[in-house]
């Protein structure tokens, strides 16, 4: 069994599925409420960027992975319309179902479907737009997640990978702090869970930089990719089009 990390621990690959679900599980039902306060609310201009950024248009079928609690898709559902169709899909059954009862009680009904982002059951060429918000970095194989999303995309079609990435230099020790110090005992006094918002660091610092997942995207096919920091690159939203 080959081994991967998980957070700044190094596990084997079916463990860390295992606890990345085992960390979803526990944030679900608080996760809205700790998006806003660990982002001060700016996740959702993150996310209102990504959608305009996306260019979807009335008609477009839109892929959203790691959907989670339905934030994006319910954006795209408002521009694809009668028309569209949105796919909410995530590997974690409790954020799923969070986000389907949230996107019911907006009266918004999508297909809503439990799935691995590194196998998705859809025929190529089948999206005209995907995306995956805060979810590519707690997967094992990014790479074979990415080249799964170019595969299920249509030609010229676009994938949208938001995702937390590296800071610049005159704001990492403030960030390191705010993120090791303080973001834990938010989750532990909010969410019952210290252990899983240290996990979230963790992860973070792990992930791929601006260029490192640019390199990735294109090497998984995507012919042209961007990146736009937001937030001095506390985030960056990473842009492909497949040719």
């Amino acid at each position: 069994m080959s081994s991967t990390h998980f957070g700044f621990e190094s596990v084997e690959e079916r463990e860390k599925a295992r606890r990345v679900r085992g960390v979803f599980d526990s944030v679900a039902p608080r996760y809205d409420l700790m998006n806003d306060l660990m982002s001060l609310g700016l996740h959702r201009a993150w996310k209102a960027y990504t959608v305009l950024v996306s260019g979807v248009r009335p008609g477009d079928r839109v892929l959203d992975i790691a959907g989670g609690t339905g934030d994006l898709a319910l954006a795209f559902a408002k521009k694809v319309g009668a028309t569209g169709q949105v796919v909410h899909t995530d590997i974690n059954e409790a954020m799923l179902r969070t986000g389907r009862d949230r996107l019911l009680d907006a009266g918004v009904v999508l297909p809503t479907l439990v799935c691995d982002a590194e196998k998705l059951p859809f025929e190529a060429g089948s999206f005209d737009v995907v995306s995956v918000a805060f979810g590519l970095r707690n997967m094992t194989h990014k790479d074979v997640a990415l080249a799964e999303m170019n595969r299920v995309l249509k030609p010229r079609g676009k994938l949208l990978v938001l995702e937390f990435s590296k800071v610049a230099q005159p704001l990492r020790r403030a960030y390191d702090w705010y993120s090791f110090k303080v973001l834990p005992q938010l989750g532990r006094l909010v969410a019952g869970d210290s252990g899983s918002y240290r996990y979230l660091a963790e992860s973070i610092r792990m992930h791929p930089d601006q260029r490192e997942l640019k390199a990735m995207m294109q090497k998984s096919g995507f012919g042209h990719v961007d990146y736009h920091n937001m937030t001095g690159g506390v985030v960056a939203l990473h842009v492909g089009i497949k040719c």
